[in-house]
């Protein structure tokens, strides 16, 4: 059997990714990837594609990286209201100012799809193809609430065959589908989760020649430091509430949502 690890959309958040190699160090897999989105919305974007780069982990191009990296005139990320888009445009800039070029360089040279043979090349085995939205775009937001035949068509275009998986993030929400036998994981977020729970979130895949199984991990991890390194920053504070608050709110408990 091969056990892998996947991650994604870490956003800069150091301790929650430390928390999370941590997990996996304990498990004890076979490879670790990532699913893109290394960088914004948090303070350590260097340190953060330092330790990837340092443990060999392989992985594809977020839309945040890949503006970033191509210092682009926005990350790409969709919008619930204008707050959270002059939040959004904040946190882009901020981040285009705040990278090393040793940095951005990294992030430009991210490929934006990456296929894995656990078995080889040449196995009957099945095929894991990772991407950070969809096999078309990197800034489309693959839901749980997308059809079946929505997921066929992402399958055909990916050239999916029975017993693969695509594995994408994003949303920062994790969740699990098999369709006519392919499996398709979103991963969930190492440094974001959306889903209303704040602990760090990523994918195991447990593989054989003949089945495929999935499971979500959730791991705790010193939130308040990082919480606290967004306030000590020129981040915006809204950064911090909504780590603390699992993607629920960017105002502090107890104070009405800002207009």
């Amino acid at each position: 059997m091969s056990t892998i690890a996947l991650v994604s959309d870490i956003h800069a958040n150091l301790p929650a990714l430390e928390a999370v190699l941590a997990d996996i160090d304990s498990i004890g897999v076979d490879a670790t990837y990532h699913l893109g989105d290394l960088v914004g919305y948090a303070p350590w974007p260097d340190e953060v594609v330092a330790a990837i780069a340092a443990r060999g982990i392989a992985g594809v191009s977020g839309n945040y990286d890949s503006t970033v990296g191509l210092a682009y005139k926005h990350c790409g990320c969709r919008y619930e209201d204008p707050r959270q888009e002059a939040l959004s445009h904040a946190s882009f800039e901020w981040t285009k100012a705040t990278c090393s070029p040793r940095t951005t360089r990294a992030l430009a040279a991210l490929p934006f799809r990456l296929d894995i043979h656990p078995y080889g090349g040449h196995s009957a085995g099945p095929r894991i193809v990772l991407v950070h939205g969809t096999p078309t775009l990197n800034t489309v937001y693959w839901t749980e609430d997308r059809p079946d035949d929505f997921c066929r068509k992402m399958a055909g275009l990916a050239g999916l065959k029975a017993g693969d998986v695509i594995a994408f993030g994003h949303t920062h929400r994790p969740w699990h589908r098999v369709v006519d036998d392919v499996h398709f994981v979103n991963t969930g977020s190492v440094g974001r989760p959306k889903d209303g729970d704040p602990r760090a979130g990523y994918a195991l895949l447990a593989i054989t020649p003949d089945a495929i199984d999935v499971s979500h991990r959730r791991v705790a991890y010193d939130v308040g430091r990082a919480v606290s390194a967004i306030r000590a920053s020129t981040l915006p504070d809204e950064f911090a509430h909504y780590l603390a608050s699992g993607g629920s709110r960017l105002d502090p408990p107890g104070e009405a949502p800002s207009a």
